[in-house]
């Protein structure tokens, strides 16, 4: 696996590539990558000749007391999962060569109504920071399929629709979420939780799978809401939302909607904000 840093290198390994009628599959990271990680990347080997993934922080989707300083970069064991999960080349770039004027200096892009909720309430700013770094990565990349995992269903929606709506030419794949045995989703923020909050963590999924179950039986998702966030209170939790919405464009749904719809949960165990989603189709 080759690993690049400036933009010219690898713009000039992927017209090589293109020269011999090679597919580009893309999968964009912030590093620090794990088991679900490694399945998009698998993925995008299956679905395209050659596969770019990329290790970036980005400080624009940071809040301001958020955890940009503190994040764990780990490089080396990256470039190794990559490498055995079929990655061709990582594309490793520094703030300077992703915002050339600074990041409080850079063009930013702004997705209206999907990202003013769930997540965009709760982390101001944190999707415009997401689309334009995602929309930045895909004009140095041009892939033809970019992969995304589910786990952060509203980050698929709003770079679905920033897709479609400047009219990139990249296909946008959403991947299964991918779960420990005890149905807890994988995610670098569950290295923070201590055993114990471990433990209480699954009650999110099994929070989530009792709100597709009421739904499904006739449940007004309104209280299906109220008695989500409820258990998740008397389990030790701190829910930001615990909410029943449109897959489609994140919508609130008529109450007779019992098709097309996914439970979204993010709440705080301890010092750790986890967030979760199931689809109910």
């Amino acid at each position: 696996m080759q690993t690049l840093q400036d933009a010219a290198g690898l713009r000039a390994t992927i017209r090589g590539w293109r020269s011999q009628g090679h597919t580009v599959g893309f999968v964009p990271t912030m590093g620090n990558l794990h088991a679900g990680h490694h399945s998009l990347v698998k993925l995008a080997r299956a679905r395209a000749d050659r596969v770019v993934a990329s290790v970036f922080v980005n400080p624009t989707q940071f809040g301001p007391n958020e955890d940009f300083e503190r994040y764990p970069r780990t490089m080396t064991q990256d470039q190794a999962g990559l490498a055995e999960s079929g990655c061709d080349l990582l594309f490793a770039p520094d703030v300077a060569t992703m915002y050339p004027f600074g990041p409080e200096h850079s063009v930013s892009i702004h997705l209206p109504q999907i990202t003013d909720t769930l997540e965009g309430e709760y982390r101001p700013g944190h999707f415009d920071g997401v689309a334009t770094v995602v929309c930045k990565l895909f004009n140095l990349v041009q892939p033809d399929i970019a992969i995304f995992g589910q786990k952060d269903f509203q980050q698929l929606k709003v770079i679905e629709r920033m897709v479609r709506d400047l009219g990139l030419p990249v296909k946008v794949m959403g991947a299964p979420t991918q779960r420990a045995d005890d149905g807890l989703a994988l995610s670098s923020r569950n290295q923070y939780l201590s055993p114990e909050e471990r433990a209480l963590s699954v009650t999110i999924y099994e929070t989530l799978q009792q709100m597709r179950d009421l739904v499904a039986k006739g449940h007004h998702p309104k209280v299906v809401e109220q008695a989500a966030a409820s258990k998740l209170e008397r389990a030790g939790f701190v829910p930001d939302y615990a909410a029943i919405r449109r897959a489609e464009d994140l919508a609130e749904p008529a109450e007779t909607e019992r098709e097309g719809l996914v439970a979204l949960i993010a709440a705080k165990l301890g010092t750790t904000r986890l967030i979760d989603n199931l689809l109910f189709d």
